[in-house]
């Protein structure tokens, strides 16, 4: 199995800083790459203030928590972040188009032997590796948001990835801390993704039939089926961009009509009220609450 010493992550956002400081907690020498100067020092703004909490409320050691930062790096050229990766993580936004052309990017970029991982919460690999000339090497790390405090990890393998790629995937994520669950078909959205968006769709339905407020399908949702919050809430958690660009991608593929975007979610992203990192999506937030995600 490779041996993983060298991760970079591509694409500074709310899942790609975090899974970089997965890496560099994990003991690995770490690259955080954004075309943007601004997004890198926002991550590194708000990856101190994370592991500062955590140290002041002693789950995280102050010397682990600098040696972490010690052996993180930021970039703005992905040159730099790929030339000497044994592992580059891709998190950029999630449309196929950008996805399959960073990884045509990074085959030229980085090392042959080296593994490209997708965060997609969606997008097969075998779709990205069409970009490249490693197919083997390709493989779906599926990190669930915020990923310093979700636990699981979806790894997912095409017909072409080799049981190499996928065991040094599980290797990094087990040394991550992270449970990784091994799926060896590929199916779009995976295994969580396919059943939330079941529920979502539903809840969705529900709202849009005039059935139910979204309110109140969230509180019976939390009340009744003991979710930890409920599906429009979980919605602007991870931004309703993100799930309107899974339903795009999942429509694409299928041309169902059932996965087409939900009309509600067309008219917030028309609106810019993304959820909570814009300070309104189904519910408002304050200034305090929207930076904190």
């Amino acid at each position: 199995m490779k041996k993983i010493e060298r991760i970079s992550v591509i694409g500074a956002g709310q899942m790609g800083h975090q899974i970089a400081m997965l890496s560099a907690l994990a003991g690995y020498e770490t690259i955080l790459q954004d075309v943007e100067e601004k997004a890198l020092k926002s991550a590194d703004e708000k990856l101190h203030s994370i592991l500062d909490k955590w140290a002041a409320k002693g789950k995280i050691k102050e010397d682990e928590k600098m040696a972490a930062f010690h052996r993180l790096q930021y970039s703005t050229s992905m040159e730099k972040a790929a030339e000497k990766a044994d592992m580059v993580i891709e998190a950029v936004v999630e449309k196929l188009d950008v996805k399959k052309a960073v990884f045509a990017e990074l085959d030229k970029l980085a090392p042959p032997d080296a593994i490209l991982a997708t965060n997609s919460s969606t997008i097969v690999n075998s779709l990205l590796a069409e970009a490249t000339g490693r197919p083997d090497k390709a493989v779906n790390m599926h990190f669930f948001f915020p990923p310093l405090i979700m636990d699981c990890v979806e790894v997912v393998m095409s017909e072409k990835t080799s049981k190499e790629t996928a065991d040094a995937a599980m290797e990094v994520t087990k040394k991550m801390n992270k449970t990784g669950v091994l799926l060896q078909k590929e199916i779009s959205g995976f295994v969580a993704n396919r059943i939330l968006g079941a529920l979502q769709r539903e809840a969705v339905y529900l709202y849009e039939e005039g059935i139910a407020d979204f309110k109140d399908i969230d509180l019976i949702c939390r009340t009744a089926l003991n979710h930890p919050i409920g599906p429009f809430e979980l919605m602007d958690l991870s931004g309703i961009d993100v799930g309107y660009f899974v339903m795009q991608q999942r429509y694409a593929e299928t041309g169902r009509p059932e996965d087409k975007p939900f009309a509600c979610l067309e008219e917030k992203m028309a609106q810019g009220h993304l959820g909570r990192k814009t300070g309104k999506g189904w519910y408002e937030y304050g200034a305090k609450e929207s930076a904190a995600k």
